[in-house]
Formats: structure tokens, C-alpha cells, sequence
């Protein structure tokens, strides 16, 4: 459990840091979009009351404790399934960042009611009009790992 732990501490605290950094230091929250290599990747201020792409947005009081509780339970539940399965190292560190990214949107929700997406890439012609984080990006790849790796326990 220790790989889980230290996955997921580290996940949260890099997912904690690029949102003060680029929200509150470089002032996103302001300037609401800042070039860094246009056109594939720009800082956009999006504050997501909703799930990924803002899918079920509801500025509501109990939207927002719903999800944070079902970010709370998911969390628990796959803690509980990696500590009686025991998966290899890669399916802890994968729990791991789903965990971690999971709790940082968590704190996002609580702190300012939604959560803070900063980045935005596009390419080739298509322009995305969603932003998302370095926790989306733990929680989708940590998620994605545990479905596509086998799910064999460690010897």
C-alpha cells in the first residue's frame, strides 16, 4: 500500500501546486487564457461544476457535495479493492494516481465550489473548447490501467 500511497500523495501535491501556480501566480483566474504554444497549448481558466468536459454541470449546492462525495466513495472503494486484490506495482501506482487526482478535484470542489482547469490543447486544424487538469489526466490514466492491465496479484 505504500506504492498506492506515495502515488497518490505525489499526484495530488503536483495537481495542488500547477493550480496555485497557474491560477492564483500567474493570475489565469484574471487574465482568464495565457498563450504558452499557441496553437497547441494554451492556459484557459475553466472552473468545472460538472464531471470531465463539464458533462452534468450544476452550480448547485448539492451537485457539488454529490460529487464530492462520490469522488470520496469511488476513492475509498478502489483502496479497498487494490488492499484484497494486491495488484502488481503498476496497478498500485495506477490506483494510486486515480486516487490522488481524485482527491485534488476534491479540494477544488470544496475551496471554490468547482474545479479549476487550466489546460487547453489543440491541434491540426481542431480547436478544443475544453480545458482539464493534471488530476484528469491521473484519474483517466489511472483508471484506463486498471481496466487495460492484467489484473494478475504480485507473487
Amino acid at each position: 500500500m505504500r506504492i498506492v500511497f506515495w502515488a497518490g500523495f505525489w499526484t495530488f501535491l503536483l495537481d495542488q501546486a500547477t493550480k496555485y501556480l497557474v491560477v492564483h501566480w500567474m493570475g489565469l483566474a484574471e487574465k482568464g487564457m495565457i498563450d504558452v504554444f499557441p496553437p497547441y497549448l494554451q492556459l484557459r481558466m475553466a472552473w468545472n461544476t460538472g464531471v470531465n468536459f463539464g458533462l452534468f454541470a450544476q452550480e448547485t449546492s448539492i451537485a457539488r457535495w454529490f460529487l464530492i462525495g462520490l469522488a470520496l466513495v469511488i476513492s475509498v472503494g478502489v483502496l479497498i479493492w487494490v488492499s484484497k486484490e494486491r495488484p502488481r506495482r503498476a496497478g498500485l501506482i495506477a490506483a494510486g494516481l486515480l486516487v490522488g487526482g481524485a482527491l485534488g478535484n476534491v479540494v477544488d470542489r470544496v475551496l471554490y465550489g468547482a474545479v479549476a482547469d487550466f489546460l487547453n490543447m489543440s491541434c491540426c486544424g481542431f480547436v478544443n473548447p475544453y480545458a482539464f487538469n493534471v488530476a484528469d489526466i491521473a484519474i483517466f490514466s489511472g483508471a484506463a490501467a486498471l481496466i487495460l492491465l492484467p489484473a494478475e496479484k504480485a507473487t
